[in-house]
């Protein structure tokens, strides 16, 4: 069979990185009897606090830190269904390659923020693929982002009813990810008794309407629970085609606040990058305008950002530290307060 020994290739090949994190040894080789997810089955979670996976790995300057796990993320990864040969409008729930490479990929690099105060649990779902946010045929779109969404709803009900137990929850995701969470946060925790279990919800990558949601409010401090934060990160003056201006809200995650206050790099605590084991402080500054973030060029070792000016695949690695820092203030906030 050729996918295991890809799937061996292609660890070796992130082991082999200069030691930026641990490899764990997953089977990527389940199969899926009718296509769906059984999330009793610990291979159809990317995440889980019980099994060992990339969101475990912590850069190594932070190994001494204290860890605490007193709240739950449940964390939607990305879009890594890109493939440009054999397009279907869904991922398989099975795909190997793909699911190693959404584990070495977001899981590592995004879900990893949370683990000094959370259990997280991230699961496998059947994303739409890329071509789905470019397509016009809108019966399609819609209907692949709602088989998407039916896995996430599905994976979520199942933890609630055996692993939750009233315990603090985040919402967080990223892009795809955070498009299925706003429609989660609407089904279960706007104006639904779960409301009381939110600490709070991060969703960049993707807009939050102005006029999606009705009591859930974006965030307007570092402090407040109960509320949303959310961010699209550009180069300064640049905006790409498909994003519009005005039609969101957004938060900088350097004052956790949605005016258009500037706050320089001084306030950036740390990006975790491409090179996982080390945090560059100081490396970029932020400012919201009409619903996005603009920063500077990122002050960065290598030419990563030298020719970019859509941080997108950056958006919580550029302030890693400062929503690590903030996930624990919030969860402090939370916790003090009589629900």
């Amino acid at each position: 069979m050729k996918t295991p020994c890809l799937i061996a290739g292609m660890l070796l090949l992130f082991a082999s990185c200069s030691n930026k994190y641990e490899v764990y040894k997953n089977d990527y080789t389940f199969k899926s009897e009718d296509g769906k997810p059984q999330y009793a089955n610990l291979d159809y979670w990317a995440a889980h606090p019980w099994k060992k996976d990339p969101s475990d790995s912590i850069p190594e300057p932070l190994r001494d830190e204290l860890r605490d796990s007193i709240a739950d993320v449940f964390f939607l990864y990305p879009t890594s269904y890109s493939d440009r040969k054999n397009i279907k409008d869904n991922a398989t729930i099975d795909n190997a390659l793909l699911n190693a490479k959404t584990d070495y990929s977001s899981i590592l690099y995004q879900a990893s923020v949370f683990n000094q105060s959370c259990r997280i649990f991230s699961p496998r779902y059947r994303q739409a693929h890329l071509s789905m946010f470019f397509s016009n045929n809108k019966e399609k779109t819609d209907n692949a982002f709602a088989l998407a969404y039916e896995d996430i709803k599905t994976a979520f009900e199942y933890y609630l009813q055996h692993w939750n137990n009233n315990r603090p929850i985040i919402i967080a995701a990223h892009s795809q990810g955070s498009k299925l969470a706003e429609q989660l946060l609407k089904e279960f925790f706007e104006d639904k008794p779960l409301k009381k279990q939110l600490v709070v919800a991060y969703i960049p990558g993707w807009p939050v309407p102005k006029d999606y949601f009705t009591s859930l409010k974006m965030c307007n401090d570092s402090l407040e629970t109960g509320c949303i934060c959310s961010w699209r990160t550009l180069r300064n003056d640049y905006i790409p085609p498909f994003v519009k201006r005005g039609d969101a809200y957004a938060t900088n995650p350097l004052t956790w606040k949605t005016g258009n206050e500037y706050a320089p790099r001084s306030l950036n605590k740390g990006s975790v990058l491409r090179n996982f084991k080390k945090v560059y402080k100081n490396t970029t500054d932020a400012r919201v305008e009409d619903g996005l973030l603009f920063v500077k060029k990122p002050k960065f070792p290598g030419g990563f950002f030298y020719f970019r000016r859509n941080y997108h695949i950056a958006d919580y690695n550029l302030f890693y530290m400062n929503i690590r820092e903030n996930v624990r203030q919030r969860i402090k906030a939370f916790s003090n307060y009589d629900h």
